[in-house]
């Protein structure tokens, strides 16, 4: 399923990068239903940043949602890799024990729309490969998935704000 969200962010396209690559940054986010993230690397290569951590979800899970994962607790990897010279980047996430039935990937952008204002770019696919429920459990999950990326959205602008 399809999902796609929309940031207009303080600072340059440079300092929103600088924050989002930050994994104390992410360490320190609280996101709705999830557990703090486990940072599994941080490294630079070049102009390319990527930030790769391990979440928990610590939620309610709806009965769908208990179909596919049955009795395991829902971890997930997560990466963004961003390239700081053309700000476009890669974010991509998938159940930690079965990443064939539930991931996804979406393209990043930040771009500049003043002097001191970014534009932030999400838009991907959530994939849940399970016969008969995928389609009804990606409805269910996408809301959640754009939700706690607005509430990062929110965080990042505090952060970023914070910096200068």
């Amino acid at each position: 399923m399809r999902l796609s969200v929309d940031h207009d962010l303080p600072g340059t396209p440079a300092e929103v990068a600088a924050v989002l690559t930050d994994p104390t940054f992410h360490e320190q986010l609280e996101l709705p239903d999830l557990s703090a993230p486990e940072v599994l690397e941080a490294s630079t290569t070049g102009t390319t940043s990527v930030v790769k951590l391990r979440y928990e979800y610590t939620g309610q899970l709806d009965s769908i949602a208990k179909k596919v994962i049955g009795n395991r607790k829902l971890k997930w990897i997560q990466a963004l890799t961003l390239d700081t010279a053309t700000m476009r980047g890669k974010l991509t996430f998938a159940a930690e024990l079965d990443p064939k039935r539930l991931s996804g990937e979406a393209d990043v952008t930040l771009t500049a729309t003043g002097p001191a204002t970014t534009h932030q770019h999400i838009e991907g696919d959530l994939h849940v490969r399970v016969p008969l429920i995928g389609g009804k459990a990606e409805r269910s999950i996408v809301p959640g998935i754009v939700r706690r990326l607005d509430v990062e959205a929110a965080a990042l602008a505090e952060a970023v704000k914070a910096r200068e």
